[in-house]
């Protein structure tokens, strides 16, 4: 039959060296033609493998544009193809795969930037999947799909026969195999040469699918629908995107799937891969967690939508709060569709905080939990915000995992200071709960040192308390006053001699050739620090304490030369960012002019102004003109 002929055609295709792969990724139109054959049931799942993999071999990214009727292609496909489909397109809308993002450096960025002035291949790839009719309303229902939704019994147990031969998914294959010897009656007779259809339909108990292979199908799926989605949430169409997700409700849709299937209890015979166990990150349902986490943070992020994530009551209970403390409603909660938010007792923001609580100490979920819930708060400070917070007992739980159980993993720790950071800002009521919760001088040194282990990891929460202090001093409430007087954190804070250590310590570890997406923020934490001693008039003295620190340290001019080239870096970076320079703005309640006046001061080439770097550098180790473009 010529579809046999095909599908043992493509599977022979599929199982050929990488060599051959790399052969058949140089012909573009094969490529293209393959897409052409995704129209065919029989063989949609072998098509869609030796895609999947020449696109991984494949140097250039194709263009979704370029493929024959797209658009028709993916209306014709059901909701099955369309997820096992979403493999396939995650590898056209990510972007190429350079090293880690946080790695790379800055300057390679930037010098990257320079040469690509358009748009990249996967971004234009996303425009084109926002503009087939239908396609993320699919998506949507896909990702919030109850398992009783599904497919047919026979109907799966024809797809799961076709599903055996795309053995690069090993999460499929070993999840498969994993059951075949749980239930090996529906296996004995699905794997069987002698099966057939008709002998399934007689037989009323190997027509019950197992609960626990319904749940795996829908997990598969969800994973790679997911992933697509996020991709698409953080890119250029990123509003447009909101827009659509929100009108499809996909956050109650993922609210009512919380406890069932994305956060469900592990039974005693949980899927996971052969050789592997519950906790290894390469677990089906690690991997679907961990995607959640991701989507939410990317949802939340400095966006309006982000109050979707809770129900009606507990939006209620956020004006609740603004009002009680006589401050105005945060426009983005009073503008917020009641219709779109989710549906029962609880929202999805605080499920995910109730099972962040319940988190055991090693679990790998902690860092992707705490990073969507400070997405949450990200942007311009609510303090209706974070009292809806606090009043959870985040606060006393972050601090629990820094100090009582001394947690030792580096990114879990920096989640947990950039969230305590936000958590905390400006708010005297959150100073307060700290202070008591660290209610000793060994808590409190305990809480020090994991600061000062790694001040790439805490400068954000360095920060925070930097800003929250100069407000408070200038208050004049009896309340603020005595929260002051009596937090431990406010009152080193409040000395000078920290704050210089702080900062000396910031521009030492940082260079330019060295700053990184996940680094660079130590730069803009040294600059809080020296814009609020601008405001009060005592940015020289800070500059020349830096100068002494240097001869203290027998090396004149060092910090002072590395802090030129990195302000100098700073301008060239910055001023030509929207986003980051409104991040900067919004997290820090400090104007952006501020900003670039504070750093065009600094550096004035006037060796007589007193706020200029330069005249804290003698002539001898003057060293302020090296060029660090990246070539």
């Amino acid at each position: 039959k010529p579809d046999c002929a095909l599908s043992k055609c493509l599977c022979v295709c599929s199982f050929q060296t990488e060599g051959v792969t790399r052969r058949l990724a140089e012909r573009n139109d094969f490529v293209l033609f393959l897409f052409t054959l995704m129209t065919n049931k029989k063989t949609f799942l072998q098509t869609a493998t030796l895609i999947e993999d020449i696109l991984g071999v494949k140097k250039e990214m194709i263009q979704l544009d370029d493929i024959p009727n797209l658009a028709s292609l993916v209306s014709s496909f059901d909701q099955q193809q369309l997820a096992n489909f979403c493999r396939i397109l995650a590898v056209t809308i990510s972007e190429l795969d350079t090293g880690s993002d946080d790695k790379h450096t800055l300057l390679a960025k930037n010098a990257q930037q320079k040469k690509n002035l358009g748009p990249s291949r996967a971004e234009i790839n996303q425009a084109t999947l926002l503009n087939i009719p239908g396609f993320i309303e699919r998506l949507c229902k896909l990702a919030t799909r109850k398992v009783s939704e599904t497919t047919g019994t026979s109907t799966f147990l024809q797809e799961l026969e076709e599903w055996y031969t795309w053995l690069d998914n090993a999460l499929v294959l070993d999840a498969l195999m994993r059951v075949a010897n749980e239930e090996s009656h529906i296996f004995a007779i699905f794997f069987s040469e002698s099966s057939d259809e008709s002998g399934l339909a007689n037989t009323s108990t190997r027509t019950q699918l197992p609960q626990s292979m319904k749940i795996m199908h829908e997990i598969m799926y969800k994973l790679e629908v997911l992933y697509v989605l996020c991709v698409l949430l953080m890119g250029r169409q990123r509003n447009q995107v909101h827009k659509m997700i929100a009108e499809f409700r996909l956050i109650p849709g993922l609210n009512n799937l919380f406890d069932k299937l994305i956060w469900r209890k592990h039974s005693a015979s949980a899927l996971v891969l052969h050789g592997h166990n519950q906790n290894c990150d390469c677990s089906p349902d690690i991997t679907l967690k961990i995607q959640f986490l991701r989507l939410l943070q990317s949802f939340s992020d400095h966006h309006e939508n982000k109050y979707l994530l809770l129900n009606s009551q507990e939006l209620n209970e956020l004006s609740a709060i603004s009002h009680k403390a006589n401050i105005p409603e945060v426009d983005a909660v009073v503008n917020t569709d009641r219709s779109l938010v989710c549906d029962g007792k609880r929202g999805l923001l605080t499920r995910l905080l109730q099972v962040m609580k319940k988190e055991p100490a090693e679990s790998s979920f902690r860092f992707w939990q705490a990073r969507a819930v400070e997405s949450f708060l990200r942007g311009t400070t609510s303090y209706a915000d974070q009292m809806f917070l606090l009043k959870r007992g985040l606060l006393e739980h972050i601090l629990y995992c820094i100090v009582d159980s001394e947690c030792k993993s580096r990114d879990v720790l920096q989640s947990y200071f950039d969230l305590l950071g936000e958590l905390m800002k400006f708010n005297i009521d959150a100073f307060k709960r700290f202070n008591k919760y660290i209610n000793t001088d060994e808590k409190f040194q305990i809480f020090l040192n994991q600061i000062n282990s790694s001040l790439v990891d805490s400068n954000m929460l360095v920060r925070c308390i930097t800003l929250s202090l100069d407000r408070f001093e200038n208050q004049s409430d009896a309340k603020v006053a005595e929260v002051l007087s009596e937090c431990r954190l406010l009152s080193y804070m409040s000395q000078m001699s920290m704050r210089m250590s702080f900062l000396f310590r910031l521009i030492n570890i940082i260079h330019v050739q060295t700053l990184t997406q996940e680094n660079v923020s130590c730069l803009n934490t040294s600059l809080v620090i020296l814009m609020l001693a601008r405001r009060k008039e005592k940015l020289p003295f800070y500059l020349r304490t830096l100068q002494q620190m240097e001869y203290t340290e027998k090396y004149p001019g060092f910090i002072l030369n590395n802090f030129h080239s990195l302000l100098r870096f700073w301008q060239q970076h910055y001023l030509n960012k929207d986003k980051d320079s409104t991040c900067l703005e919004n997290s820090s309640c400090i104007s952006f002019t501020y900003w670039k006046e504070t750093v065009s001061i600094l550096l004035s080439p006037d060796r007589t102004s007193p706020c200029a770097i330069v005249s804290y550098i003698d002539e001898a180790y003057m060293d302020i003109d090296r060029d660090f473009s990246e070539e």
